[in-house]
């Protein structure tokens, strides 16, 4: 493992040794590929401890719903599992992570944590190193960046321009940080006698544990977990990659959909990587093909964790995009736009264009869009609100409450590019200004869209 990984955040007493050693997990919800848990199983090696696998389910997760904690806790019932195969012990808290660690650490040799890249995960980890800085001197905390290939404050130190400027950093350090063999063993096998407040096996229980706000919203045809992702994955590689270089078409079904596992880090971006850096040299995958997934696996995902780690208000109207862009939306604020829709007509797919129509209904029923369809999504919602501010509130809205793989920074990221952010000024036009436009033609002219309209038509009929 590179152990610029990991970040000394609290150096504590040595001669503490404490009853067992904490991986919180939190970002990366898996045991392969997770350098955070592989840390911390070789310090307990060092110390002959046992490891305590901590998590924290909060009900109250920023605009989480019902079918983003089913998906989450799919995942997490696999990685119990693998844990108890492992002899690693676990708990699960139902609280707030911050708080419901604070009576575990106590009897803690040292607390590892994957690292938290949102504004409010970066809170949690910071108030525990808080309150240990002032009640719990003997304690090491040590924080491991796992779900990135090339750790955020290594990739860079600051909020990056573009792709084009990250682009070269990424590159000259990936081989670098391809650095996980595998876990392992850990050799105090001792279970910490530690009651989970629940072991998931009954998750509808699970749930209504969590008094979750009830919304009447469809079942997802997506299933969490490290296995299903890993499935995916080999199903993208064997038979998906070779139309990937034409999988911007929304008609055709040729991306990974690893997104939403990713997201919840029950997948490693690196596991990933190399598993496609595999095909690529058993000549199972095209080159070019490589190139194409690389750059959106690597580089546009790491420059979406770049922008929400250092750009303040990343989730804000007011400070998420460009100076230009601001400057070319304050100049057509007043524009006039032939279609005006409420909230209600968007979500509910009430607008004049079956195209926008077919994606929010995708949404609604899957959790899940065609990256195109996306960005012509939000375009079309820009173009039909009041306000760009507005506008940016509703995306944001519907991003996170339908997508499985929303509050994420990519959605952050992708949401911001829709206003200008990681992109460049275009030809001046009415209502966008200079910020990109798109419309029906283009998706007509590139793509066979009304068979994709007609595929979601089908949907929950």
């Amino acid at each position: 493992m590179n152990f610029n990984r990991v970040l000394l955040l609290k150096k504590g007493n040595s001669d503490h040794k404490g009853k067992y050693v904490i991986y919180w997990m939190q970002q990366s919800q898996r045991v392969h590929y997770n350098h955070a848990l592989e840390y911390a199983i070789q310090i307990a090696n060092q110390n002959d401890l046992p490891v305590l696998v901590y998590f924290g389910l909060s009900a109250n997760y920023p605009e989480a719903n019902r079918r983003h904690y089913q998906f989450m806790l799919e995942g997490l019932k696999e990685v119990f599992a693998i844990l108890r195969n492992f002899k690693i012990s676990y708990v699960l808290k139902l609280a707030s992570p911050e708080v419901g660690i604070l009576p575990y650490l106590d009897q803690t040799h040292c607390l590892v944590m994957d690292q938290g890249y949102l504004r409010h995960q970066r809170q949690w980890r910071d108030d525990v190193v808080k309150y240990a800085k002032t009640n719990l001197e003997h304690l090491s905390i040590f924080c491991v960046d796992t779900d990135l290939i090339v750790p955020v404050l290594i990739a860079s130190q600051k909020a990056e321009y573009g792709a084009y400027t990250l682009r070269p950093k990424i590159r000259r350090l990936v081989n670098e940080f391809r650095d996980f063999t595998r876990l392992s063993v850990l050799k105090n096998q001792n279970q910490v006698e530690i009651s989970s407040d629940d072991d998931l096996s009954d998750m509808n229980h699970t749930l209504k544990r969590l008094n979750l706000d009830h919304e009447d919203m469809p079942q997802i045809p997506y299933q969490g977990g490290y296995l299903e992702a890993s499935k995916l994955c080999l199903l993208f590689i064997t038979y998906k990659s070779s139309r990937y270089l034409e999988s911007n078409d929304p008609s055709h079904d040729d991306t990974s959909k690893l997104s939403m596992y990713l997201h919840f880090g029950q997948i490693s971006a690196l596991e990933i990587y190399e598993r496609v850096t595999l095909a690529l040299e058993r000549q199972q995958m095209d080159g070019a093909v490589y190139d194409a997934f690389v750059e959106q696996l690597v580089v546009r995902r790491e420059l979406a964790f770049n922008y929400v780690y250092y750009q303040e208000g990343y989730d804000q109207f007011e400070t998420m995009t460009e100076p230009w862009a601001y400057m070319t939306m304050k100049i057509h604020h007043l524009d006039f736009k032939p279609y005006i829709y409420s909230l209600e007509q968007i979500e509910m797919s009430k607008t004049h264009d079956p195209y926008f129509n077919a994606a929010m209904k995708e949404m609604y029923l899957t959790g899940f869009m065609h990256s195109y369809m996306r960005m012509y999504w939000a375009k079309k919602i820009i173009e039909w609100t009041m306000s760009f501010k507005d506008a940016y509130e509703t995306i944001k809205y519907l991003n996170n409450k339908y997508f499985i793989d929303g509050r994420d920074a990519n959605s952050y990221a992708g949401i911001a590019w829709c206003f200008g952010k990681h992109d460049r000024a275009w030809t001046e036009r009415s209502i966008f200004g200079k910020l990109r436009y798109m419309n029906d033609k283009g998706l007509e002219r590139k793509f066979d869209i009304r068979k994709y309209s007609a595929k979601i038509e089908t949907m929950g009929n």
